[in-house]
């Protein structure tokens, strides 16, 4: 590889709570190539968490999901990185697609990871490791790039001045009195094994409600019934539904405004510890082992020990294997309150 590089595409076309945890490859990226252009290729529902990063020069979406199966969409992007003339591409994502686009756009040095299903076309591979956090694991690719990294980088996004009025606006029309007596609550995710149960959720928000604090139900779109729900079980005004209403940047000026978030292993979780907001995880089928746990200093993960059926799948997924979703349901929102105030009796901002 050449001493100088000019120009970086880091490819990461996955998940939206995948795209934060590459947030800290990139920063750390310019911090040792503060003259070169770093561009990022992701799919749309994630290009707004990149939006205003002082690390990235050009976001390039890529909808693989779209027309013809992202293939009309493919060739443009292909011809747009083909015209940048990139010195390297890191490609943390391990489809093939991914390792096709740096390839066929003909970027001389391109790195990814050895578990890669286009280990094949890059020209240095790094050893994927399952003992460490991802974000650490993506840092790893910087041996590919004339570096290493030690230490501890969390991911940073930046809410814009409009962001920032807008949730302003948000909370004067809450209902929430109290600035800073403010929890979130993330009770969504797409699979069903990794979500504790709904009715959890409404005695936890209970729990806050009678101490004082304000709770807002944060999500996407897809959530808004799930959260309508759990506000109906509470009931009153302390209690605000915020899913469907705020984009990712929103989302995240909102949480770092909290003084804790209650999340499944999802998205939240991740954008919560981009804002520096304490996170407690409620891990089910999944574990924390597998490296996607909220990396932040004060952040905790709640879970059922001793079960010979956990992990049962990388995901999770639509039904318990056994029927008995017991590392759910053993998971008390005593057990999930007292954690929270722990951790809002170390953070008492008065």
């Amino acid at each position: 590889m050449k001493s100088r590089i000019n120009r970086i595409l880091v490819i990461q076309t996955a998940f939206i709570g995948d795209a934060i945890l590459t947030l800290p490859l990139v920063q750390v990226l310019k911090k040792n190539h503060p003259d070169a252009e770093i561009d990022v290729v992701v799919v749309p529902r994630s290009a707004e968490l990149f939006r205003n990063h002082p690390a990235i020069t050009r976001i390039l979406e890529y909808d693989k999901r779209g027309q013809d199966r992202g293939v009309r969409g493919f060739l443009q992007l292909l011809r747009q990185a083909r015209e940048s003339r990139y010195d390297v591409a890191v490609v943390p994502h391990r489809s093939l697609r991914s390792a096709l686009l740096a390839a066929f756009a003909r970027i001389p040095a391109r790195i990814g990871f050895t578990t890669s299903a286009g280990r094949f076309l890059f020209t240095e591979s790094v050893k994927y490791r399952k003992d460490i956090h991802e974000i650490d694991r993506n840092l790893s690719l910087l041996e590919g790039v004339n570096g290493k990294f030690e230490g501890r980088e969390l991911p940073d996004v930046f809410p814009s001045q409009d962001d920032v009025k807008v949730i302003d606006r948000f909370l004067a029309s809450s209902g929430i009195t109290d600035g800073k007596k403010i929890v979130a609550l993330a009770p969504g995710t797409i699979w069903n094994t990794k979500r504790w149960l709904k009715e959890r959720f409404g005695e936890l928000s209970i729990l806050f409600v009678n101490q004082g604090y304000g709770v807002i139900l944060v999500g996407g779109s897809e959530d808004e019934t799930l959260c309508g729900e759990i506000q109906k079980q509470v009931g009153g005004e302390s209690i605000v539904n915020a899913c469907g209403r705020l984009s990712l940047l929103q989302s995240a000026e909102l949480l770092r405004r909290c003084r804790v978030l209650v999340s499944n292993d999802s998205a939240p979780m991740h954008l919560s510890v981009a804002v520096r907001t304490p996170v407690i995880a409620i891990f089910g089928a999944t574990v924390p082992a597998f490296g996607f746990a909220p990396y932040g200093e004060r952040d905790v993960v709640v879970e059922t020990l001793g079960l010979t059926c956990r992990p049962c799948s990388i995901h999770g997924g639509e039904k318990c294997p056994i029927k008995t979703f017991v590392c759910m349901k053993d998971i008390t929102s005593e057990r999930v309150y007292r954690e929270a105030m722990r951790i809002l009796s170390e953070t008492d901002p008065h």
